[in-house]
């Protein structure tokens, strides 16, 4: 956080503009919606368990949406996070701003600003009880979603 002399000083991300809910991407013009489907999608794929997606936008305000899984082994949440991550590249043309977790693959969180993907072991998802903290949020509907 020195004298920027030289004008090619990195942005302070806690000051950038976040754009709005359903925010476009502008490479690929995907909405967080949109992407929180992708992302869904590619978790059930690889087998991902009772996965959720849920508008949290107005809940949160820093976020526009959670998608949520687990699965049972830490190959398969490996081969989930591996696999949102290839699908939201490759269709929406995006990369994580973050991730976190990979050391033990008990919660892998992918940080994509606007979208966040939770990945668990099935034991940590039932003891952290993310479903439970975003009650009031609503659910995205997707294709593969049981019905609620």
């Amino acid at each position: 956080m020195g004298d920027d002399t030289d004008g090619c000083a990195e942005p302070d991300v806690r000051t950038r503009d976040r754009p709005g809910k359903d925010s476009v991407n502008r490479a690929q013009s995907t909405t967080s919606t949109e992407r929180a489907l992708i992302a869904a999608r590619a978790a059930d794929d690889k087998k991902g368990a009772d996965i959720i997606a849920l508008d949290v936008g107005e809940v949160m305000g820093i976020v526009d949406a959670f998608v949520i899984t687990h699965a049972s082994n830490t190959r398969l949440v490996r081969a989930i996070v591996d696999e949102v991550k290839l699908q939201l590249f490759e269709r929406a043309g995006v990369k994580p701003r973050a991730v976190e977790g990979l050391d033990d693959l008990s919660w892998v969180l992918l940080d994509y600003d606007d979208l966040v993907v939770h990945v668990f072991l099935d034991e940590t998802r039932e003891f952290y009880g993310l479903e439970r903290l975003w009650l009031d949020a609503p659910r995205i509907v997707w294709d593969g979603a049981a019905a609620v």
